[in-house]
């Protein structure tokens, strides 16, 4: 009996290592996300979904790949136990997501797939991620991998109706609806460049109007990080006497 609330314990704790790794992780993302907005007024993330592998399903996929039933073990061969699921609304987000985390100095990128530029055969596209998180337990420091998606609204999309219909299928899927998924696949894709180029226009159009209208009366514009501010020019008269007198 002890000995196997001993074992208990340890799975426990083992989860909660990648727990944690998704908790700290998702913070990250957050704190990226509303800078991104405070500094563009715009945010690149729509939204973001967590997941974390039940016990059961961790020991399947052990067994289903033949390796060793150990802790050790599953650290080596499975790096998706905890999952997060970053959704976006262009492309170009995706990558502006994902240079965000490579510049994080305590997360490391192990892994990258990219089935954005290199489409799975059926369709799928997405940008994965294996990434490092440092984990700080109460006796020692652990680095706990979590595997990050990253893709678009309309990839969300197609990617979650086909698991549906395999699913209904038992992964029995025939051709005829295999060739229709791909199809469907591709008009996703061609709807992600669509909007991307009409995203890119509004911009460009927003940007014209700024550059050609003239600042309120009484305020003078100033550039912060390619953002422009109308700023009373009585406010920055007051600094520039308090710069003078220091």
């Amino acid at each position: 009996m002890e000995q196997f609330k001993r074992f208990k314990d340890e799975i426990t704790r083992f989860m909660m290592m990648y727990k944690f790794a998704l908790d700290s992780l998702e913070t990250k993302i957050e704190i990226l996300k509303e800078e991104f907005h405070f500094l563009h007024d715009y945010n690149p993330i729509e939204h973001t979904k967590s997941r974390l592998k039940s016990p059961e399903s961790i020991l399947n996929k052990m067994y289903r790949k033949g390796c060793d039933i150990s802790f050790p073990g599953i650290r080596n061969s499975i790096k998706d136990i905890a999952g997060l699921r970053i959704t976006c609304s262009f492309v170009s987000d995706i990558y502006r997501i994902a240079e965000m985390l490579q510049i994080q100095s305590d997360l490391t990128i192990v892994e990258t797939k990219d089935y954005i530029r290199n489409p799975k055969p059926n369709g799928y596209q997405s940008l994965h991620l294996i990434v490092e998180v440092p984990v700080y337990m109460s006796d020692r420091q652990e680095q706990v991998c979590v595997e990050v998606q990253i893709r678009t609204i309309a990839m969300d999309f197609w990617a979650s109706l086909e698991h549906k219909i395999f699913y209904k299928y038992n992964e029995s899927v025939p051709p005829s609806l295999l060739s229709e998924l791909k199809e469907a696949a591709d008009s996703a894709a061609a709807l992600d460049k669509q909007m991307e180029r009409l995203h890119n226009e509004v911009l460009e159009i927003k940007e014209n109007r700024m550059e050609n209208a003239a600042p309120p009366e009484g305020t003078k514009r100033i550039i912060i990080r390619d953002q422009e501010y109308p700023i009373p020019a009585a406010f920055l008269q007051l600094i520039d006497g308090v710069q003078g007198k220091e």
